[in-house]
């Protein structure tokens, strides 16, 4: 399915100052179609509890929490704000995990027309204090400590660094002197009307995980964002029968867009999990006899790990669309293999731009599911010569711009979105790829990951998914390492497989075995027990080619 999108580069202003990009000329077409559905959350939810109050919506432990339920207290909440003087526009902020109060808080800023700035939990002061001061929030939910870390003494140091201005309120704790997220709800027994949200307002600014360089503010309006749930509802016929597992954080796209959104939007169940464990995940499938997972390669790795060993099959399990971070093709093949009634298979998007692509929707395309990143589905994808701009024939390889109604409305700065958006709508992913097989898009790597070894462009991921099917190694990741000779090398960053032991000269005699050319042959190898990873379990590869620098540096002293 592809939906098309004329658009001038004139911006608007939001009724919350952020500079956007225009309304696409095919905005009716979007309505028309269902695409956009001119509805916030809090829209849908009215609707959903006029039809099924008792709808068991939000799933947290042990505690499940209805349609009703969660409509009284967001009520409650976006009343409470309303009466501090938050305004449609002014944007509030959440450093939570999966927690249901994150749930009440996006249902709350869509009845009060405020703009949500979820915060990943990982995150410390350098960080946060750069998001909370471009997003321009100015109220800041944190729990008081999770894992050990104590967030209401980052928050308060945040305060003072900011200003009074910024309010905080401590959920699932409490502190002299500060709100508790109980005591904002005692202050919401009102009966004033709420105002509501335009649906094409900004209805979040999320951060880029930051792999390439430094974090950017994505503005999201209720439809684009939203719009995503539709495709997935089109493509794999989600719905209220459906009960999704989301161990992603609720602060990242994939967990704002599954648990924040698709609960009101198609109807499904959802069961928050606020950390990750393979154990209470592969449990909890079994107890709530959940449908589906859509979440990173790292959580599918544990949960196949786990069932193995305790020889669950989960029978209810019908998809698992993988993404977010590298997924080896073998992965996809075993997990298919184990679980029996599962289609499962990569998918592609991004913050920017959530879905590029729809996975495979029969088992009998397995092959098709491991080895792309999925069928173009809910907007335009082209392949591109990087350099000219030039459109690429089916099968060569460039880089992958896209464009559709679920695209970003900008960026905090302006000068991003010019950088990023083209005169033609486009979005330039920094991906590198090919379409394959007719409609399927094949990520080859990314453009400031590739390795110009004598003149010549190296992509590591084909050389990463070659070394996966090694048995002596665990992952890999591969990236430039400067070199005097050639200009640069590849570096590639092994954990090995437990008792395995690996060699450069072992890679070299894989590589070569499998077919790979000499010159596309790491260089220099580092065994390391571990790799850095944003929260979805994505390789570091900014913070790898800086290792290689210094490895590098150190080297030629």
């Amino acid at each position: 399915m592809a939906l098309q999108l004329n658009t001038s580069q004139a911006a608007r202003r939001d009724v919350g100052g952020w500079e956007v990009r225009p309304l696409p000329a095919g905005a009716a077409d979007f309505a028309k179609a269902g695409v956009w559905s001119n509805k916030t959350v809090a829209d849908h939810l009215a609707e959903r509890v006029a039809a099924t109050p008792d709808h068991v919506s939000v799933i947290e432990g042990e505690r499940s929490h209805t349609l009703r339920d969660l409509d009284l207290e967001s009520d409650r909440l976006a009343h409470a704000l309303a009466r501090r003087g938050f305004r449609p526009g002014d944007t509030i902020s959440f450093q939570l995990p999966n927690w249901r109060e994150a749930v009440i808080i996006g249902l709350a800023a869509a009845k009060a027309g405020l703009v949500l700035g979820p915060i990943t939990p990982i995150y410390r002061d350098a960080e946060v204090g750069f998001m909370l001061r471009d997003s321009r929030s100015k109220l800041f939910f944190v729990p008081a400590e999770f894992r050990n870390f104590d967030y209401l003494a980052m928050a308060q140091r945040m305060r003072a660094a900011i200003g009074p201005e910024l309010q905080i309120v401590v959920v699932r704790g409490a502190a002299d002197g500060l709100t508790s997220y109980e005591d904002l709800l005692a202050d919401g027994e009102d009966e004033m009307a709420l105002p509501g949200a335009d649906p094409n307002a900004v209805k979040l600014v999320m951060y880029t995980s930051g792999t390439t360089g430094r974090a950017k503010g994505v503005l999201h309006s209720h439809n684009s964002l939203q719009s995503e749930n539709w495709m997935r509802g089109q493509d794999l016929k989600v719905g209220p029968r459906d009960i999704l597992y989301n161990p992603s954080p609720v602060t990242h796209v994939t967990g704002m867009l599954y648990s924040l959104c698709m609960p009101f939007t198609l109807g499904i169940t959802t069961i928050l999990a606020d950390t990750w464990d393979p154990i209470a995940c592969l449990d909890a499938l079994r107890r709530h006899k959940a449908t589906g997972m859509i979440a990173a390669t790292i959580f599918l790795e544990g949960l196949l790990e786990e069932a193995k060993r305790q020889g669950e099959h989960l029978p209810d399990l019908r998809l698992y669309l993988c993404g977010g971070a590298q997924v080896w093709p073998e992965l996809i093949r075993e997990a298919t293999a184990f679980f029996p009634n599962c289609v499962i298979s990569r998918i592609y998007g991004a913050t920017e731009v959530p879905n590029i692509t729809g996975g495979v929707t029969d088992r009998a395309d397995v092959e098709l599911g491991a080895t792309t990143d999925g069928r173009i589905f809910g907007c335009e994808a082209r392949i591109i010569d990087p350099s000219t701009g030039v459109d690429l024939p089916a099968g060569a390889e460039g880089e992958i711009i896209a464009r559709g109604p679920q695209m970003l409305i900008g960026y905090t700065h302006p000068e991003d979105t010019a950088a990023a958006i083209d005169d033609q709508g486009f979005f330039h992913m920094g991906d590198l790829g090919k379409i394959v097989h007719g409609s399927s898009i094949l990520i080859t790597g990314r453009m400031k990951d590739i390795i110009i070894r004598g003149g010549e462009n190296i992509s590591p991921k084909e050389v990463e998914d070659v070394l996966m099917g090694h048995p002596a190694i665990a992952e890999v990741a591969i990236v430039a390492m400067p070199n005097a000779r050639t200009g640069e090398i590849g570096c590639a960053f092994v954990i090995p497989a437990f008792g395995q032991a690996i060699d450069l000269g072992e890679i070299g005699r894989f590589l070569v075995a499998a077919g790979i050319a000499k010159q596309k042959i790491p260089e220099h190898l580092e065994l390391v027990d571990d790799l850095p990873r944003t929260a979805i379990g994505k390789v570091r590869k900014d913070l790898l080619r800086e290792t290689a620098r210094g490895i590098a540096a150190a080297l030629a002293s």
